[in-house]
């Protein structure tokens, strides 16, 4: 495993959509490695390929629950309801922004092998999910902040 470097805003690949994982190899199950590793090091709870430089469509997510790892992620259900709550981001960070995000959703993906897996999230792990995805799509918080303060660390 290795620390990878996280790529912050400004660097166009963080605007730019991610490409389907086709195939599971060694390169792929040592990306999530080093993905979960540079999250943990950075004291993240999700971090997507896009956010260290690779344009393909993974993230891992640990808000506590234990590491999620998902290719090829996609939301197949989300509520109406919204919450609004704080959000940051490794890429970016020294803001903090308001965005709104479902209370809950459903995501599918792929797991390190292949396997089809469903994760339910509320809350949090809502927010985190959406986030992550999101940034597979180029998209980042900012764009969906209601508001942006400086994070005060």
């Amino acid at each position: 495993m290795a620390i990878r470097n996280i790529v912050k805003k400004g660097d166009e690949v963080l605007n730019k959509k991610a490409k389907k994982v086709e195939a599971i190899n060694q390169r792929v199950t040592q990306l999530l490695d080093d993905m979960a590793q540079t999250m943990y090091e950075n004291s993240g709870v999700g971090l997507a390929a896009p956010q260290v430089g690779i344009l393909k469509r993974i993230i891992v997510i640990d808000i506590g629950e234990g590491l999620i790892e998902l290719l090829n992620p996609e939301i197949i259900e989300s509520s109406k309801e919204e919450i609004l709550g704080d959000e940051g981001c490794l890429s970016i960070p020294d803001r903090v922004g308001k965005v709104k995000r479902p209370e809950y959703v459903k995501v599918k993906g792929l797991n390190r092998i292949g396997e089809t897996v469903e994760y339910e999230g509320r809350e949090f792990l809502a927010r985190a999910l959406c986030h992550e995805i999101d940034h597979l799509n180029g998209i980042l918080f900012t764009e969906k902040a209601e508001s942006i303060t400086y994070n005060e660390q």
